[in-house]
């Protein structure tokens, strides 16, 4: 049976028709952001001061997209006799955007909270090699990286902060020349609880705002 002429066309009518009448969803972009989760892999920023140039990222890296330079330095003793040391300065860093796949597998393998994912992604760029992002402009995405959800107020205190307050309360100690008292696990509203302040490693934000 042949179809009726026409038909096609009262049906596509008829789709249109019905979706006149339903309200919109589409976001009008940009001039309305969209509403991102808290855990969006948008950029990844790094924090220049905890990167000890271990490679770690690099070479787990699947796309090869992470280009690391350093030199070696030496430290001077300590204390007189002490032996000098030699540290990785880092020269270069730099994350090829335009072969990054978003993997978060170098911000996992980090073991000194170097990188961090931003929920930014208006970074578009009309030459590819300007996706090559060194660490000057990852240092400034570190300012989009927002805080980490606060922990349980009743999880066992990180053993970490642990061992920097017992450091600290001996310290105080032996300036005030008493001893220090029992160790007393904070409340979720203290300095040195979990809960408090952003995460460790992180900077502030540049106007000094927490």
């Amino acid at each position: 049976m042949s179809p009726i002429p026409g038909s096609g066309l009262a049906k596509g009518l008829a789709v249109t028709l019905r979706t006149m009448t339903r309200k919109t969803v589409t976001q009008q972009y940009p001039e309305t952001q969209p509403d991102l989760p808290p855990r969006t892999r948008g950029v990844i920023g790094l924090f220049e001061e905890n990167c000890t140039v271990c490679m770690l990222c690099a070479r787990e890296c699947p796309d090869w997209c992470i280009y690391i330079d350093s030199h070696k330095e030496t430290v001077p003793a300590a204390v007189p006799g002490g032996r000098e040391r030699s540290r990785n300065v880092l020269d270069r860093f730099a994350i090829d955007f335009s072969l990054c796949m978003y993997c978060g597998i170098c911000i996992e393998v980090c073991p000194f909270d170097a990188l961090f994912w931003s929920p930014e992604f208006e970074y578009a760029e009309t030459d590819i090699r300007e996706l090559t992002h060194e660490r000057d402009k990852l240092r400034e995405w570190m300012w989009t990286v927002p805080a980490p959800p606060a922990l349980d107020p009743g999880a066992e205190e990180p053993k970490e902060l642990a061992a920097a307050r017992r450091t600290a309360e001996k310290l105080a100690a032996a300036q005030d020349g008493t001893a220090p008292g029992p160790a007393s696990a904070p409340g979720p509203g203290s300095a040195a609880g979990p809960a408090s302040g952003p995460r460790a490693g992180r900077p502030e934000s540049p106007e000094g705002e927490s």
